[in-house]
């Protein structure tokens, strides 16, 4: 065999190799070169600080349950897909000719609303709205007609019905798309899960290998119901309650616990552990309201009308995580459609109940500004490569910390879960959740015992025990079960539902009953 001295390739020499030749070359650099790199991290892991090699360790770790997740999949119901494709696009036929009517009266002439040429021209040009712009791939502010844009158009009283209109027929395409999706041969629908695949370490989904599949993290869920479980097994979702919110008041707890003490460093995630959250933000951040001593009081209070249609528990939950991630009120009031003022309001409240959450947000632009780098309460580092002075590299570095630990926890929970309970089937991670299923004679007994072991504790300073509670939901199909106030069951009645601690319904013909005739529900 030829020897080739890969250092002194050249344009001159290729040509003059046969197609053998070429072949050999290729695989040999694939895999001399990928080889040398890996010896080259080594030694960067080698004389790294020992969280770094923790988080490569724990990155191996999750290869085994995530590589069998992508080759199990979930079971597709293909009747119920098919129905639901049925039902939306006459949806969208509807949608599309009520849409064809009013660009008819406004313009003269249909508008296809799947071109953001005329869909521009329809806004911009017809109706003389001023232009709603953003940067382009190109750098360049031009015109855009993006989702954000036309919930911005639905503020205008000519373009309202336009704009709802386009993004409904979007909706409805982008549903349509979804239930479209190729499925394996078995009738599973199948995803590829990367594990370097974001900065904050959460996994990320996309088509599996073999190109069929999607991104299973990220489904709408009206489209869940079709994913069913298997023959004799029954679904559980487990999803970590309020984790990004308790892991910025953990956050700020190690941060500030030196140099304020307990009571103060503790404030917000006490709030957290209050039991609801919202309600205990809206009796700090509006203590001029008329709050009863009795606690059990202070739902009605929270409950009361603070702006519009939104409360004050609404306020609270809909920006407090926005003000926790640094958002500005003219930013919130693009997203959430409130004026900046009433923002503006709520934030000053916020941080006179809150005040270390002002003072963190400081500590993290200090240290882009400084060092540029993080590690969370789990030893993961990360480097910001972005300008220490740019409020976008702020805002990512902020985000970092809480995003990545709701990440570090669910994927603790579900490592700890596979080693240790094999009966489990797991499914799909979706950021803060885990669908999995289990044999349903066994559900009793080892749904609590899964529960055990998907909490993830560890010890905050002071000696304080910190974990995110758990919520299970139990069902025969990803859906969700819709049920009234009096918890009577309005559709999909054989969805997700939460778990008391016992499961008392039946599966019927929805789930084929002769599935599971012989998995000892009778």
């Amino acid at each position: 065999m030829r020897l080739f001295n890969t250092a002194g390739l050249d344009d001159k020499l290729l040509p003059t190799l046969s197609e053998d030749q070429t072949s050999w070359i290729y695989n040999g650099l694939d895999c001399c070169t990928t080889f040398e790199i890996y010896q080259r991290l080594q030694e960067e892991l080698e004389n790294s600080p020992p969280n770094v090699r923790s988080t490569y360790n724990f990155a191996l770790e999750k290869q085994a349950p995530i590589i069998e997740m992508c080759m199990r999949g979930i079971r597709v119901d293909l009747k119920a897909r098919d129905a639901s494709l049925k039902e939306l696009r006459e949806r969208l036929l509807f949608l599309e000719k009520r849409f064809a009517q009013l660009t008819e009266v406004v313009v003269g002439a249909p508008v296809n609303w799947r071109s953001p040429v005329q869909v521009k021209a329809l806004f911009y040009t017809s109706l003389n709205i001023s232009e709603i712009k953003k940067r382009n791939a190109q750098g360049v502010y031009a015109a855009t007609v993006n989702e954000e844009a036309l919930n911005r158009l639905c503020l205008h009283f000519w373009a309202q019905p336009l704009a709802k209109l386009i993004l409904a027929m979007r909706d409805c395409g982008k549903k349509i798309g979804f239930l479209e999706t190729d499925l394996d041969a078995d009738g599973r629908i199948r995803c590829s899960l990367n594990i370097a695949g974001t900065n904050t370490g959460r996994l990320a989904s996309s088509m599996n290998d073999f190109g069929t599949g999607t991104n299973l993290q990220n489904v709408d869920t009206a489209l869940r119901f079709p994913f069913i479980a298997d023959p004799k097994m029954v679904m559980i979702n487990v999803d970590l309650e309020q984790a990004d919110a308790r892991n910025v008041g953990a956050i700020i707890h190690e941060t500030f616990y030196d140099e304020y003490g307990e009571p103060e460093a503790a404030k917000f995630l006490n709030a957290c552990e209050s039991g609801d959250l919202h309600t205990t933000v809206c009796n700090m951040a509006w203590r001029d309201l008329k709050w009863p001593e009795d606690r059990k009081g202070w739902r009605a209070i929270a409950d009361g009308k603070a702006y519009g249609d939104l409360s004050y528990r609404d306020m609270a939950k809909k920006l407090g995580h926005g003000t926790n991630y640094y958002g500005t009120p003219p930013t919130m009031a693009r997203h959430t459609h409130l004026p900046t003022k009433v923002i503006e309001q709520f934030q000053d409240r916020y941080f006179t109940a809150f005040p270390l959450i002002r003072k963190w947000h400081e500590w993290v632009i200090n240290e882009m500004r400084t060092t540029g780098v993080l590690t969370t309460l789990y030893g993961r580092r990360r480097h910001f490569f972005g300008r220490g002075d740019d409020q976008s590299t702020w805002r990512k570095a902020i985000a970092y910390c809480p995003q990545s630990m709701t990440g570090h926890q669910i994927d603790s929970g579900y490592l700890n879960l596979w080693r240790h309970m094999p009966e489990v089937e797991l499914l799909i991670q979706v950021h803060d959740s885990i669908l999995f299923q289990i044999p349903m004679r066994r559900l009793d007994e080892m749904l609590p015992k899964a529960m055990d072991l998907l909490r993830f504790p560890i010890t905050l300073r002071g000696g304080r025990e910190f974990y995110v509670p758990l919520e299970a939901q139990v069902g025969w199909n990803w859906g969700k079960t819709e049920t009234d106030k009096k918890g009577n069951i309005i559709s999909n009645p054989f969805g997700m539902i939460k778990w008391k601690g016992s499961e008392q319904r039946r599966p019927g013909p929805e789930v084929r009953m002769e599935d599971y005739v012989n998995g000892g529900l009778d």
